[in-house]
């Protein structure tokens, strides 16, 4: 039997993603938007809740344009608003349209999002070595800082914990239980 990180065993989505995605180093610019965008959508609801809409998420939203998303009008909102396979949250789809203009201004800035966040901890990531998830923080002086940056920078719904768990998915710290067999 595979022993998993004790979050990922309550169903088949939620496996599957811990298997292949979470806590998994990613560098690509699309997808690191998919799971900004999808981390602070999760913000008041379960993680199953978001994976479970995934798919939904993904053809409403341009399958994670963000380019096109960045120019998102007024009647996206209203269309999202009535689509019963999305966070139907109008401040949440409002911010996903500024979270995209502010990734944008941080690629211009930066050459692109994944060197923007990777510098924060010198291109390696942070591997911590927990025996209980009761040992994983909910945030960190790091998260702290990224989400003050990102706040800065005209982002929305990524406080430190979301962030914290946007830095597990995406392999910026490795919170892989030491019983894991991904660690």
């Amino acid at each position: 039997m595979t022993t998993r990180c004790d979050w990922a065993v309550h169903n088949p989505l939620e496996q599957e993603y811990h298997d292949n995605e979470w806590g998994i180093p990613l560098f690509d610019d699309q997808k690191l938007f998919e799971l900004l965008i999808l981390e602070s959508m999760q913000a008041g609801l379960s993680w199953s809740t978001i994976l479970a809409k995934r798919e939904t998420l993904t053809e409403a939203y341009s399958n994670w344009n963000y380019q096109e998303i960045a120019a998102y009008t007024d009647e996206n909102v209203e269309r999202l608003l009535v689509n019963p396979g999305v966070i139907r949250h109008k401040l949440k789809i409002k911010s996903t349209i500024s979270n995209a203009q502010a990734f944008i201004a941080i690629q211009n800035e930066f050459g692109s999002f994944s060197h923007y966040l990777w510098d924060f901890v010198d291109d390696k990531p942070i591997n911590n070595n927990w025996s209980d998830i009761s040992e994983v923080p909910a945030k960190t002086e790091l998260s702290d800082k990224i989400s003050k940056d990102l706040k800065k920078r005209g982002f929305k719904f990524l406080g430190s914990t979301t962030v914290y768990a946007y830095m597990q998915a995406i392999g910026l710290v490795n919170d892989h239980l030491l019983t894991c067999f991904k660690k």
